[in-house]
């Protein structure tokens, strides 16, 4: 009937009119069309009844610790124990996954490989590099940056890790046998002081002066950006422009473009000054001992062509990325895995042999041979993420239908990965809270599903730099425990957990720690 009227009115109005309103009134009625089976679809699924307009956004509107809370508890409250639920933000569908099987459709396809709105707020900071890229753009930029994470690249970042975990060993001294301190303080400068060198092949000294500006920067950033993922009246662009927290936005974005600006532009003139003089950036001649370091900085220059391939803005993109991933994911991974040996005096000490054996009672340098040797403590690295990924929850965009567990989640919805429910499913892991290093030996893996276990996510969009992550956490821990032993404090019950850009303690880690040949 609507229609109807519509034409008749169109008809008196002229053929210009006609056409424009015809096509606005068609656009409508498939808009609606299509909203309509999407509600209906969304309502079949498991999950919380939504309030029109604002759906469940009286539900999230809590502390950031709350909402975290909420969304690992989703599969008990809201999706009957079938590991997927669904909710609403807004008139924005989204569902919550916790069960490997159910993920398998979305993260192990080459369909779902859009990131979610809610990365787009990493935008300012990151650009459109590797992290939140999508379509060819992010096909061409993982095809070039691939190599940079070859093995013998890596091989030349381990006098970095080494000489940065000297450093941190060095400045927990005054720590030792003196009673309860946070440790994550210290871990998280040691990592960001390793991809400062590492990406950009510039040292910052975070360890040595953590009131540098660029460390503030970046931890403001953070923070601003997890503030505005959490408080929906934040995320509209004008709304945001009118807030406090632009101006401080603002000013961190322009101390970190900065700084990565003019380290790019200063590498770019060292390297072209190097080839006027006939050095080569890649010398596969060069003995172990003499070859250069070459950071990801320079790979990627190099990538460039002289800006054919690669503008300077691009390469300030991924670098600025490998800074964002490369810095609080592994500085939590390393801090979670020291405070569960802390707990665990007896698994503290079989990492303690192992990396004994490997060294062979020797005093000297780590080398890459010997962190591939150190495969219990691997296992351990594997656990820790296992109960406290580095990064709790993930989202894709769903460009098409798909079907999970006989329910059709249509296209436009959010899928949000809760990794942290993920990896505490026991008909995959039996005791899931117990932190048991063995779920890793190889006759423990055999026949386990490939998406249980996902802190590095997985399928097409798998993070580039696992390997980097590993060795630098083996780097880091393994140098620690040949100084120290750690005793933990907080209870894992106690901890208050904040799941946002990375998985952190509310209030920290509270360990002691003494020297490695003295009792507490």
């Amino acid at each position: 009937m609507y229609l109807v009227r519509l034409a008749q009115y169109a008809l008196k109005e002229g053929p210009v009119t006609s056409l424009c309103l015809v096509v606005v009134a068609v656009a409508l009625l498939v808009y609606n069309l299509r909203r309509m089976r999407m509600v209906q679809l969304i309502g079949k699924i498991p999950g919380p009844e939504a309030l029109p307009i604002i759906g469940n956004c009286l539900q999230m509107n809590v502390d950031h610790d709350e909402i975290f809370e909420r969304l690992a508890g989703s599969r008990k409250l809201w999706g009957r124990s079938l590991g997927f639920s669904k909710g609403w933000l807004g008139n924005k569908p989204y569902i919550f996954i916790s069960k490997a099987t159910a993920l398998e459709e979305i993260i192990g396809s080459v369909k779902h490989i859009e990131k979610s709105s809610e990365y787009n707020y990493l935008h300012p900071w990151l650009g459109t590099g590797l992290l939140t890229s999508s379509g060819q753009k992010w096909q061409f930029r993982r095809k070039i940056l691939t190599p940079a994470f070859h093995f013998r690249i890596l091989d030349d970042f381990i006098d970095i890790f080494r000489e940065q975990s000297d450093i941190f060993v060095e400045k927990l001294q005054k720590e030792c046998g003196q009673g309860t301190f946070n440790i994550f303080p210290y871990v998280t400068l040691c990592a960001l002081d390793i991809i400062c060198e590492t990406a950009m092949g510039h040292q910052v000294q975070a360890q040595s002066n953590s009131d540098s500006e660029y460390v503030r920067a970046v931890y403001e950033i953070g923070s601003i950006v997890q503030t505005r993922q959490a408080k929906l009246w934040l995320q509209p662009d004008w709304l945001f422009r009118m807030s406090s927290l632009h101006k401080r936005h603002q000013n961190c974005i322009n101390i970190l473009h900065s700084f990565s600006n003019k380290v790019i532009t200063d590498r770019k003139a060292e390297i072209s000054k190097n080839k006027s003089q006939g050095e080569q950036l890649f010398d596969e001649k060069e003995d172990l001992g003499g070859k250069k370091r070459l950071a990801f900085l320079d790979l990627l220059i190099e990538a460039s062509q002289d800006g054919k391939v690669l503008s300077d803005e691009d390469i300030r993109e991924e670098v600025d990325t490998f800074m964002f991933e490369g810095h609080d994911t592994t500085s939590a991974g390393i801090s979670w895995l020291l405070f569960l040996l802390g707990w665990h005096p007896d698994i503290q000490d079989k990492v303690v042999a192992e990396i004994e054996a490997v060294f062979g009672g020797e005093d000297r340098p780590l080398t890459m041979k010997d962190l591939t040797s150190m495969k219990y403590l691997e296992c351990c690295i594997k656990e820790a993420l296992r109960l406290y990924p580095s990064v709790p929850i993930m989202a894709r965009s769903l460009q098409e239908d798909i079907v999970i567990e006989g329910y059709t989640i249509p296209a436009g919805t959010v899928a949000m990965i809760i990794t942290y429910m993920l990896h505490r499913d026991p008909e995959v892991f039996p005791h899931p809270e117990r932190f048991n290093p063995d779920h890793f030996l190889a006759e423990n893996c055999r026949g386990r599903h490939p998406y249980a276990f996902i802190p590095f996510s997985a399928g097409p969009r798998n993070c580039v730099g696992q390997k980097f992550a590993l060795l630098e956490e083996k780097a880091v821990i393994s140098t620690f425990l040949r100084k120290y032993r750690i005793v933990s404090v907080d209870r894992r019950e106690d901890l208050t957990l904040l799941g946002e850009l990375i998985l952190r303690p509310k209030n920290g880690l509270r360990v002691k720690i003494f020297p490695r040949n003295r009792s507490s």
